[in-house]
């Protein structure tokens, strides 16, 4: 429980950091914007309100995740943190949507003002906190094992890539190409909406209970391997859990071993892999007799 509680105040501190930056920078952009008529910097300073609302739900999904299981949720509910990051996906895919089908409008019309110089500024501070940002949060979401954080800081970074397409939309702009502003705005709302599918893609395939990558699996087997009387291992299953895993495994012992032998092995199987794997909150072993595997 202390663990947990450590990984969640970890987590907090990079998102209220997170939080503040964004609601700064989401007024300042947002604003110089529209004093300015720069559709670019809007569609950006709209970005920024949904990483402030993606960064909330991380961290409610946080701290949900970490309560203990209970008679209704036996396996806890580590999955509310996937949950929470699917929301934060579809959230990204309405704002690339509303903002995108701004811009395409303001193309078609034709009626594009020149933006002011206080836009570039904008654009190129956003750039600068954007990236630190990212740089923050990956480590702290990688440290903690957070899918949550990581999807909230690959946020940051295609806010700090918005914030340069908005850059350069806003330049162009100046410089007498007009339709560069509200193009801009467009690349915008297609990087948002490429970070929303991909988030959402990931999510989802863990909520449905996805096989994970192959060295993982892997692992597992080797360390089964080395408890004795285990034959083979077959069967490995592993579901997500928020940062850990479950494991299901069959492995396969003497026929001439008794029920509680067999046990025995289950068991040492059991604490070896929990005791091996940080990530493995718990695992279910099934134990085969070679004559019913081999037929």
């Amino acid at each position: 429980m202390e663990k947990e509680n450590i990984r969640y105040q970890q987590g907090k501190k990079i998102s209220i950091i997170s939080i503040l930056s964004n609601v700064l920078l989401a007024v300042l952009k947002i604003s110089i914007g529209f004093f300015a008529n720069s559709k670019a910097l809007i569609a950006d300073g709209f970005h920024s309100v949904s990483d402030m609302a993606s960064t909330i739900i991380v961290m409610a999904s946080m701290k949900f995740s970490e309560t203990p299981a209970d008679k209704n949720h036996p396996y806890g509910h580590e999955k509310a943190e996937a949950l929470g990051t699917n929301i934060l996906a579809v959230i990204l895919v309405l704002t690339a949507f509303f903002l995108g089908r701004d811009a395409v409008l303001t193309i078609v019309s034709g009626n594009i003002a020149e933006p002011g110089s206080w836009a570039l500024f904008a654009a190129f501070v956003s750039i600068i906190v954007k990236e630190i940002l990212y740089r923050f949060t990956i480590k702290i979401g990688e440290e903690i094992n957070s899918r949550g954080l990581i999807a909230d800081a690959h946020h940051h970074r295609s806010d700090a890539l918005s914030s340069i397409a908005a850059l350069i939309g806003i330049g162009g702009a100046k410089l007498g190409f007009r339709f560069l502003d509200p193009l801009a705005g467009l690349v915008v709302a297609l990087l948002i909406l490429k970070v929303g599918y991909e988030i959402m893609r990931d999510t989802s395939y863990e909520l449905m209970d996805g096989r994970p990558d192959k060295e993982k699996i892997n692992e597992i087997r080797d360390l089964a391997a080395e408890i004795e009387g285990v034959i083979e291992i077959h069967d490995i299953k592993l579901r997500s859990y928020g940062p850990n895993y479950i494991v299901d495994l069959k492995i396969v012992v003497e026929d001439q071993l008794s029920v509680a032998d067999g046990h025995n092995i289950a068991c040492l199987v059991e604490k070896k892999i929990i005791k091996n794997s940080d990530d493995v909150k718990d695992v279910m072993v099934h134990v085969d007799p070679l004559s019913a595997h081999q037929n």
